[in-house]
């Protein structure tokens, strides 16, 4: 079913915090224009993480740290949802976060405070320009932790908090893009067999760049008088796809909606995209807002929606679903 209806676009110059409002009480999905990342970057992040994953595997491996998890992941490495996946997602993956140096006094690689892992020449010969590869991905990492504080920024309006409600929670938030290639396998939901096995996301807000010729996420939302049914949420061109976490359910009682998605691939082409997470500092304790368990009801906020630390519970999924992801090793 395709109801682009349902998802909304936020212009994020010209913000409007009550559509925004209801779009995250709706189906926690909106569409977001305005911004100001240029097109010629996005375009360099899609060529260049092509161009990563068209490398052998040999020097993919090598490039990679499963202590911290950072770099490279291999096709079928993660599954999102264990209970119905028959095996690991078709796709393969890399992930960039902050850089912490081992010398900086915030390096700390159990807390995912640690440098990333760059392709160079002698592990990745056969990548074009690998210090503009790290350039471009770097710039994409900055560009975008800036639009996800703009993001929360706004997100605590549409809550009629103050603007920088949530500012002191993000000093150094656990922010990490991700380059994703979707192999061209048919996904069989009756057989368990998906792109993208159904989750919902960890944290804060998610900020996707999709290639916008190519389709394949459906989120799982409530329509209305058939209640929740797969519906797709085809790429916009120029527009961001952005989706709230289970931190911010768990900040909103409910209010707002960490909604389960997934990804259905055709067969027929590659799929490219770069989710950006934008989570709170590791430390953050996350616990349902006043304002908000009196709009749900304090008694039932409370029960449903227990304190987290931020840090330990996304150490926790990443456990679940990632097989190669192993943070004890760091004791060694």
């Amino acid at each position: 079913a395709n109801k682009p209806n349902m998802i909304p676009t936020i212009n994020i110059d010209k913000p409007s915090p009550s559509l925004l409002r209801e779009a995250c009480m709706k189906t926690g999905f909106f569409y977001l224009s305005g911004h100001s990342v240029p097109q010629s970057l996005i375009k360099k992040v899609l060529s260049r993480s092509a161009d990563l994953f068209a490398l052998d595997t040999s020097s993919k491996t090598k490039v990679s740290d499963a202590v911290t998890s950072r770099g490279y992941t291999a096709m079928g490495e993660e599954t999102l949802d264990p209970k119905n996946q028959r095996e690991g997602d078709t796709k393969e993956g890399f992930y960039i976060a902050r850089d912490v140096s081992q010398e900086s006094v915030r390096y700390d690689p159990g807390r995912f405070a640690a440098p990333n892992v760059w392709p160079d020449e002698e592990t990745c010969p056969g990548l074009t320009d690998p210090e503009g590869w790290k350039n471009t991905m770097t710039e994409y990492f900055d560009v975008m932790s800036d639009l996800g504080l703009r993001v929360v920024r706004l997100i605590a309006l549409s809550l009629d908090l103050s603007e920088e409600y949530f500012d002191a929670h993000f000093r150094f938030p656990l922010a990490a893009v991700r380059l994703l290639r979707y192999a061209p396998v048919k996904s069989y939901p009756e057989t368990g067999v998906f792109g993208a096995g159904a989750h919902s996301d960890y944290g804060m807000i998610t900020i996707l760049l999709v290639d916008d010729t190519v389709p394949g996420l459906q989120i799982h939302a409530d329509t209305g008088c058939r209640g929740r049914e797969w519906i797709d949420v085809p790429p916009v061109e120029g527009a961001f796809i952005v989706n709230i976490g289970d931190m911010l359910e768990r900040w909103t009682a409910g209010l707002y909606q960490s909604t389960v998605h997934r990804v259905l691939t055709s067969g027929t082409s590659e799929r490219y995209s770069v989710p950006f997470f934008y989570e709170p500092d590791f430390e953050t304790v996350v616990s349902p807002l006043d304002c908000c368990c009196k709009i749900v009801g304090e008694e039932e906020a409370r029960k449903k929606y227990s304190s987290v630390v931020m840090g330990e519970y996304l150490l926790m999924k990443y456990s679940e679903t990632h097989a190669d992801f192993s943070p004890e090793e760091k004791k060694n």
